[in-house]
């Protein structure tokens, strides 16, 4: 099945019908997607802080009012408790379930935050002509944990998780130079090649993702990556977190372009 419709709003309407449970990759070009995290209240601020301190892997769009699943800066109208393809519910640190629909789970001091995603630099890593292998081989981006530790806020600590992608030694330096104009969605990469020096022992085994093929004139670039709040989630071993299943985002009203500078 593929979708054929042309606005953000079309397309989520399509998702919460159940029409389209697979990866959003390649949904509504030019528009911007975002990671989700779904809180209750109490820990909101905490978190707030932990992203402000954290802005690399956790670069904040919106945040909802408690209780309400709408997020009205980037998308008026929409309902984040059914509007991704699929969410990941943590209770205590563990994977519990996937699901199409958070309504279940949603509670009347919930919070929302959407945080940037790479999908938007990566349409201009594409635009620019700089190919990507996971899009190639129809995958998503592998994503691995890391032994860099993120600023701790309160409950919320824990090891940075990155998004990598193997680029063109030739090209490289173009693709740092892409990336770094878009702070809003992980910017610039935070390491490059040499996967052992933070803590990833074999890129053949992402954590999140799938494995993908590394040409020997490419070099691995690492970015800082929106996942990270479920690992922190897994080392808090909060009673409830809600989030996008990886590769599974919401879709903004938000040109890509918009966050660029």
């Amino acid at each position: 099945m593929t979708l054929n419709l042309e606005t953000p709003k079309e397309i989520r309407a399509s998702i919460r019908r159940g029409e389209w449970t697979k990866s959003t990759h390649g949904l509504a070009p030019g528009y911007v997607q975002a990671n989700l995290v779904v809180l209750p209240q109490k820990l909101a601020f905490e978190f707030l802080l932990f992203c402000q301190r954290n802005p690399k892997p956790c670069p904040v769009l919106d945040v909802t009012e408690v209780g309400d699943p709408e997020p009205k800066l980037v998308a008026p109208g929409a309902d984040l408790r059914t509007d991704l393809p699929k969410y990941r519910v943590y209770e205590y640190g563990e994977l519990k379930r996937e699901a199409t629909d958070i309504r279940p789970f949603w509670q009347s001091d919930s919070v929302a935050f959407l945080l940037g995603c790479s999908l938007t630099f990566e349409a201009a890593l594409l635009q620019a002509g700089i190919p990507l292998r996971h899009i190639e081989e129809g995958k998503i981006v592998p994503m691995y944990i890391t032994n860099i530790p993120c600023q701790p806020a309160g409950l919320f600590q824990g090891p940075m998780v990155v998004s990598m992608r193997p680029i063109p030694e030739k090209r490289v330096v173009q693709a740092i130079q892409i990336t770094a104009r878009y702070p809003k969605v992980h910017g610039a990469p935070i390491h490059i090649g040499k996967p052992e020096s933070i803590g990833i022992n074999n890129l053949s085994q992402p954590d999140f993702g799938d494995a993908i093929r590394i040409k020997p004139d490419e070099v691995p670039l690492f970015w800082a990556c929106g996942v990270t709040p479920q690992a922190v989630a897994q080392n808090a071993k909060l009673p409830l977190l809600v989030s996008h299943a990886p590769g599974h985002m919401f879709i903004t009203d938000i040109l890509n372009e918009e966050l660029s500078f």
